[in-house]
């Protein structure tokens, strides 16, 4: 588990980045708020152990700005004070806090908030994949995948970058499912999903879009890039039936696509219009192709 801790006296977070790394735990110390914040935003920490009083940005203030950000993660935060009061505890827990250490402070208690933390960061993981990824296949749901596509639109804004977006729907799916029955209709949906990862770089996003639909977003595409990603899908995908225990099961798959961010501009709902459209001329014109859509904006 990765811990930032966020502490301006100098003795107390030698203490507590000595104490912690003996524990097992990697940890990244620094002496004050607006540098806790800048690494929070920089990488990922499942915990955050900060002190109450800081110069510039607080304990509180810090809390409040980390549970004001649209993260698909949770942080931990446990807040050091030597404050004893009824009203302060109360004050952290508004601000975001989720448990607090007083200082000086004991191992043997640092050991026990950092245990409660480890059972219910566990708890949210467990929660968080249940409610973000497609219980079938295993990647994100439509909600989730749709949440990191606007991340996507956004940052391709902020950044002048280019984002591909591609829309593929696996042809003759009720087919199959009539021919072969649901246990095989999954095991094609699920055959569908790993043969696509295959082809998807390492910061491609997937995503179970319909029943048979899957969303995937390109970040720094051109268009160039975005269709021969998605010929490399269609071939993936076609070059060989489906093993099932109904015989092989012949599969393809047709797909739209269209390229957004840079000049062109362009929210989700109108990249996922010109990628539906561009998949609705690959049917037209007899499936297992892929078609592009520039962007109407």
């Amino acid at each position: 588990m990765k811990i930032l801790v966020a502490e301006d006296d100098t003795t107390s977070r030698l203490l507590f980045g000595a104490t912690l790394r003996k524990l097992g735990y990697t940890v990244t110390a620094v002496e004050n708020g607006q540098k806790a914040w800048e690494a929070w935003e920089q990488d990922e920490y499942s915990l955050l152990i900060s002190d109450w009083m800081m110069p510039d940005i607080d304990g509180p203030q810090l809390c409040k700005m980390i549970r004001a950000e649209p993260s698909l993660r949770y942080t931990y935060i446990i807040l050091l004070t030597a404050l004893d009061g009824k009203g302060s505890y109360l004050e952290g827990m508004d601000a975001g806090a989720d448990d607090f250490i007083t200082k000086p402070f004991d191992e043997e208690q640092l050991v026990a908030r950092l245990r409660v933390a480890e059972r219910i960061l566990a708890l949210h993981k467990k929660l968080h994949i249940q409610a973000t990824y497609d219980r079938l296949t295993g990647v994100w749901n439509r909600a989730a995948i749709m949440d990191h596509l606007e991340k996507e639109v956004g940052r391709a804004a902020c950044q002048s970058t280019s984002i591909g977006v591609l829309v593929a729907d696996l042809d003759h799916f009720k087919r199959i499912n009539d021919a072969y029955g649901h246990p095989a209709g999954d095991t094609v949906l699920q055959e569908a999903v790993r043969r696509m990862c295959l082809v998807l770089r390492p910061h491609d996003r997937i995503g179970r879009y319909g029943g048979e639909e899957f969303l995937i977003i390109a970040p720094e595409c051109t268009e160039n890039d975005v269709v021969i990603l998605a010929e490399q899908i269609r071939n993936s995908i076609s070059r060989e039936p489906v093993d099932s225990q109904s015989g092989g099961i012949p599969m393809t798959v047709s797909l739209g696509v269209t390229i957004g961010g840079n000049q062109v501009g362009g929210d989700a709902g109108t990249l996922i219009a010109a990628a539906d459209k561009a998949l609705y001329r690959a049917k037209i014109a007899g499936r297992n192709r892929v078609e592009f859509s520039n962007l109407e904006v």
